[in-house]
């Protein structure tokens, strides 16, 4: 994989990571419904924000490439999306994403999906890529549905998120091959600066 690349998503830039975006990624990673859903661990501290910061900007391994959200006409970090567990010899992966408090309900994240998983598709031997998510977590449902993503299953109990409980998880799956309609060319309104 080479190395990082910004990807135009029509009212959002997703540019690599920075080591300045690290408080306001311990802002949003303390989030109480970030901290829930995206189980960032014991992440306190700026220092924690930092390390994050450096593991997500650190493409080396080859299995994951990650993004920060902005708005593409300047502004503060919207959130984040990877995709990880890149694996090239079953040609899959899948996708993980976080937004700040402001940015939710405004299309922020479906835009930031669908455009993370068209790089994938067009520099990626890769032709499937999952999203899973808390049943619980309507959000992402409404998010795997708008970016593209197809309904597949339910997984039980497949994984402890921020309570500590194990939740049952609903599994999408977007193919290369998929009709989608482009999200780029949607407003996404900034959160604010």
């Amino acid at each position: 994989m080479t190395g990082p690349v910004q990807v135009p998503a029509g009212p959002l830039l997703l540019r690599p990571w920075r080591a300045g975006d690290a408080p306001a990624v311990l802002a949003g990673l303390t989030d109480p419904v970030t901290r829930m859903w995206s189980n960032p661990g014991a992440l306190t501290t700026l220092d924690d924000a930092r390390e994050w910061v450096a593991r997500r900007a650190d493409r080396s391994s080859g299995r994951h490439a990650g993004w920060a959200v902005v708005d593409a006409a300047g502004g503060g970090l919207l959130g984040s999306v990877n995709v990880h567990a890149i694996d090239r010899e079953q040609g899959d992966a899948e996708i993980g994403y976080w937004t700040v408090p402001a940015a939710r309900g405004r299309g922020v994240a479906p835009i930031a999906v669908d455009a993370a998983v068209r790089w994938a598709f067009a520099s990626l031997p890769v032709d499937r890529i999952e999203l899973v998510h808390a049943v619980e977590n309507t959000a992402s449902g409404r998010v795997a549905e708008k970016a593209g993503f197809t309904f597949e299953g339910r997984l039980r109990r497949s994984y402890r998120y921020g309570d500590g409980v194990k939740h049952d998880e609903l599994l999408w799956a977007r193919l290369a091959d998929d009709h989608v309609p482009d999200l780029s060319t949607r407003s996404a309104p900034s959160a604010g600066r």
